[in-house]
């Protein structure tokens, strides 16, 4: 999308509804996070622009947030295959299409085949999809989609995961929906030129 085709209340720094944060403007904690934001080595997918730069225009959240988004990406035991396709599917339910397109390459670069990033783009069923895959996938469709989980599922994916890696699952989740939220209300636009992953409402 081209800048002049952004929306008029979009900052075509930030790409979204706020101005990026100044760095001379935060505190030295909110300065610490704001330099690993934007460090060539950090583990941020995109830098200030995201969801990361939306969250520093409150120092506190961004402080207690980002701990436990690293313990249920990279410390929770859930592997870079499953993290990555509980979020897409959750981006999915959210119809996020910045999360989408921030995790859609990470996810195939985890081992997510393109057959099943298709299936969980375009809502397909899940016959033939492999057991723990149909899981992940209900269980985002149900939380999200029908707001309400049967006994069924959950009884399939207790006896998949156990009850800690479960809720570490659940949580991780919810985390990317309080994202997609953030991204939804401050109206987080796409890179300029870049195609929505995600087929349009």
């Amino acid at each position: 999308m081209p800048l002049q085709q952004y929306p008029p209340d979009i900052d075509l720094e930030s790409g979204c509804r706020l101005p990026l944060p100044k760095r001379e403007e935060l505190g030295a904690e909110a300065q610490a996070a704001y330099d690993r934001l934007t460090s060539t080595s950090s583990q941020n997918l995109r830098g200030l622009r995201g969801p990361g730069g939306i969250q520093l225009h409150s120092p506190a959240l961004s402080r207690v947030s980002r701990p436990l988004n690293h313990y249920l990406r990279f410390e929770s035991g859930l592997g870079g295959r499953l993290r990555e396709l509980a979020i897409l599917v959750t981006a999915r339910e959210h119809d996020s299409q910045f999360e989408w397109a921030a995790h859609e390459a990470e996810a195939l670069r985890e081992g997510v085949s393109p057959e099943l990033i298709e299936i969980i783009r375009h809502r397909r069923g899940l016959d033939g999809v492999a057991e723990v895959d149909a899981i992940v996938i209900a269980l985002g469709r149900e939380t999200f989609g029908a707001r309400k989980v049967s006994a069924a599922t959950f009884a399939r994916c207790l006896a998949q995961f156990g009850r800690r890696k479960l809720v570490d699952l659940v949580a991780l989740m919810g985390n990317y929906a309080a994202t997609a939220a953030l991204l939804t209300a401050f109206d987080m636009q796409l890179d300029p030129g870049q195609e929505p992953g995600l087929p349009e409402l």
